[in-house]
């Protein structure tokens, strides 16, 4: 099975670049994030002449996450249980809600036998800012969900963009994150948490230089310059991961005319 996960940062803005890739690279099944539209707002026609059937979890102009799939979408589910919401930010510009929202950031479904899980972790803000606290938060309850799907026998591969470097080597410069989120001890425990739950971190090899980065700022020269982080993750429990025979960062991707700011990953394994 190909295995890929990649924020496209607007379905609509990056379809253009989407479909040629799937064509091209053939995964059998594509995890994506930020599509920025309405829930029945996906291009779901377009990917389906190449043969996916899609599942998408969309609210508009913020946050979305789709699974395609040409191996099967089946048990589909939008949002996990305990999902915690997001209420809004005390004092901040934006509306504060009478009950905590749940947000468009997580889709699952079986593809191919395995529980393939489509997530856009938030992402933080600041640490100083309530954000960051329901960041921590809907990591927690990301875990439990899926400790659920490890503990009920199914194989298990959580993907997206994590909004989380796991390690100061997925970082162009520690120092430069320094106060910032990403970065921080209890997003990166977090991190580690969902792990232990019996994953493993797949580290892709990128296709260029050292450093396995799956996102540049659109700063002018950040990507050239390749400072970026790997905050694009793919975990996976020992079935998979003990199968994977190739991992990779499509750098190319990244390039060119109406780039995402992120690259996509792909990796391959024979269950």
């Amino acid at each position: 099975m190909r295995l890929a996960t990649w924020n496209v940062n607007s379905v609509k803005a990056r379809l253009p670049r989407l479909l040629p890739w799937l064509e091209q690279t053939k995964p059998d099944v594509l995890c994506v994030q930020e599509t920025k539209v309405a829930a029945d707002a996906f291009p779901a026609a377009e990917v389906a002449e190449l043969g996916y059937a899609t599942a998408h979890h969309g609210e508009g102009r913020w946050n979305g996450v789709a699974l395609l799939s040409r191996v099967g979408l089946d048990d589909v589910r939008r949002g996990f249980d305990g999902d915690p919401g997001w209420a809004g930010e005390p004092g901040g510009d934006e509306a504060l809600f009478d009950e905590p929202r749940r947000e468009a950031r997580a889709v699952s479904a079986l593809c191919g036998g395995v529980r393939v899980w489509s997530v856009y972790v938030p992402n933080g803000r600041t640490p100083e800012s309530a954000h960051y606290g329901y960041k921590l938060t809907w990591l927690g309850a990301l875990r439990a969900a899926v400790a659920a799907d490890l503990a009920a026998g199914e194989r298990v591969a959580v993907c997206g963009d994590y909004n989380v470097a796991p390690a100061d080597s997925d970082v162009f410069d520690p120092a430069a994150f320094a106060g910032s989120t990403h970065v921080t001890g209890p997003e990166r425990d977090a991190v580690a948490a969902l792990l232990a739950t019996g994953l493993s971190d797949i580290v892709p090899k990128p296709m260029k230089g050292p450093n396995p980065f799956t996102y540049w700022d659109y700063r002018a020269g950040m990507f050239h310059q390749d400072k970026g982080m790997r905050i694009d993750l793919v975990f996976a429990s020992p079935a998979i991961a003990d199968a994977v025979s190739d991992a990779y960062i499509d750098r190319e991707a990244r390039k060119g005319k109406g780039p995402s700011d992120h690259a996509p990953v792909v990796i391959n394994f024979d269950i």
